[in-house]
Order: structure tokens, then sequence, then C-alpha cells
């Protein structure tokens, strides 16, 4: 944490330093401003423009070239387009170069009081409390598994609406043997989470071994809607597998299990697949086997 805040501190100070540019350098522009309007001659040379075409014109008028009415036409004209020079031309007082110095201040409050509140509301504050509560439970002397999930409650009192302390959570119950506390943890994950197929699938798994590896009304429509959305999710066709073959359906289990296979991504899962599937084809022939000894 205490990394992340010099960061911030850092990147503030780097973006104040940029903000404050303009007013470091307002003495310098307006200094080169002033020495450039000073040695502005385009008006002077307007001027003098206007004078020289007047007097062509008052020449013109007097070797009788033009009459006086297309004279009068022509200096009219004239005088009109040296005023529209001269309006374009027209430049606003410079002010002084400190003038607006009150702004810096404020924009560089804004600036600070924004960052802050955006990280409070958008920042992942309570996610680096929780890996700061995991590394200190890790890392103190004798820790042990319980050590951890004690941590990671504190933090679930501390910020129960965080997905990432739950899925930590229900895990860890299953590993050291509190498999209520896992339900409990995977419900709350799913409430915050929404009823995503692969969280009902384990919160399907669980309770299926909780009630002795049978399939009870609760379980059954937990599978039920988790095969309406993803008829070919792995975890519940595992369980419909297991179900079968301790019911003695060795051909329905290890039809369950070859699909399960498909979607699997982890090895220890799908090897496990597959010893099952070794074991309930031995069933079925030795249960063969036992039939034709019978029959004969």
């Amino acid at each position: 944490m205490t990394m992340l805040w010099l960061s911030i501190g850092t990147l503030l100070l780097l973006a104040l330093w940029f903000l404050s540019l303009p007013l470091r350098r307002a003495r310098a522009i307006h200094d080169w401003q002033q020495r450039f309007e000073a040695d502005d001659h385009a008006e002077a040379q307007n001027l003098a423009v206007y004078e020289r075409r007047l007097s062509a014109l008052e020449r013109a008028r007097d070797r009788g070239e033009i009459d006086v009415a297309r004279f009068e036409e022509s200096r009219h004209e004239l005088d009109r387009n040296l005023l529209e020079d001269t309006e374009a031309r027209r430049r606003m007082p410079l002010r002084r170069p400190v003038s607006g110095r009150l702004m810096i201040p404020l924009v560089i409050t804004a600036v600070i009081g924004a960052s802050i509140i955006g990280y409070r509301w958008q920042g992942a504050d309570g996610d680096l409390a929780l890996y700061a509560a995991q590394q200190n439970a890790l890392n103190t002397p004798g820790a042990s598994m319980k050590t951890l999930v004690g941590r990671l409650e504190e933090e679930a009192g501390t910020q129960p609406d965080n997905p990432k302390v739950w899925s930590l959570l229900f895990p860890l119950y299953q590993k050291i043997g509190q498999p209520g506390q896992a339900i409990g943890a995977l419900e709350r994950l799913i409430e915050l989470e929404g009823r995503r197929v692969d969280l009902l699938a384990q919160l399907a798994q669980i309770k299926f071994f909780v009630a002795g590896r049978s399939l009870t009304t609760e379980v059954q429509a937990l599978i039920d809607e988790i095969l309406d959305k993803d008829p070919r999710e792995p975890t519940v066709l595992g369980i419909l597998g297991v179900e079968a073959f301790d019911d003695g359906r060795y051909e329905q289990a290890i039809n369950y299990w070859r699909r399960a296979l498909a979607g699997f991504g982890d090895n220890e899962s799908a090897q496990a697949m597959r010893n099952g599937i070794a074991v309930a084809r031995q069933r079925l022939e030795e249960t063969a086997n036992g039939a034709e000894r019978v029959t004969d």
C-alpha cells in the first residue's frame, strides 16, 4: 500500500508540475508579445498604401480622367478598406503576467481531490487490503491454513461485498474440512456475482458430497438449472457419473464421465475421470462374467 501511495503521489507531482508550467512561463510570453507588438508596423504600412492610392485618385481627378462622382466613390471604398483592416488588426490590451494565478491552486486542488475520490470509487483499495492480509498471514511464523482463513474472515467482515474475499474463502473452507462454511461462502459469492454456471456447479458438487453422494431435491434442482444453461458442464456431468456409479449403473456412469472429459481443462480432473471410467469398465466386466457363471 505504501508503494502504491508513493507512486500516486509521484504521478500527482508530475501532473502539478505540468499544470503550473503556463504560470511559470507567463512573464516570458508577456514580454515577447510586447516586443512583437512594438515591432509590428503593419498599420503604418496600410496607412502608407492608403495615402498612395488616394494621391493617385486625386491626380486622376485633376487630369480629368475620372469625374467627381467616380472620385468620391473610389475614395469611400479606400476609407472603408482602411477601417476594416484597422478593425481586424485591433488587439486587446495585454493582461498582467500574474493575471489568473489564483486558478492554478484551484485546479491543483481539484486534480488532487478528483484523483483521491476517483481512486476510492473505482480503485482496488479493497483488493490491495485483501492481498496484504494474505501476505501477512502467509508470512507469519507458524502460520497454518486456519490462520489464513481467520485473516480472510476478518476481511469478509470489513468488506462483505468484495467477491474476491468469498472466492478465496470457500475453497479454503473445503480444505480444512468445513463444508457448511464453504457452502455459505459460495452462496454469498453467487449473490454478488450472479448465478454463473461454474459457481452453481461447484455449489451442487459440495452439496452432493455433503448429502452423502445423494441427489437430494436441492442438488437435483441445481443440476437441472445448470444443464438448462450448459448441457456440457463437466462438473455436473461428473456428479451424475458418480451417482450412477454408486447405483451400479456403470455404463451410464462411463457415458457421463466421457462427456465430462471433453470439458475439463486441468489434467488432474481429467485423469480422475479416466480412472473412474477404467474402474467402471472393470465392474462391467465383473458383472458380465458373474452373469455368465450363473447362466452356466
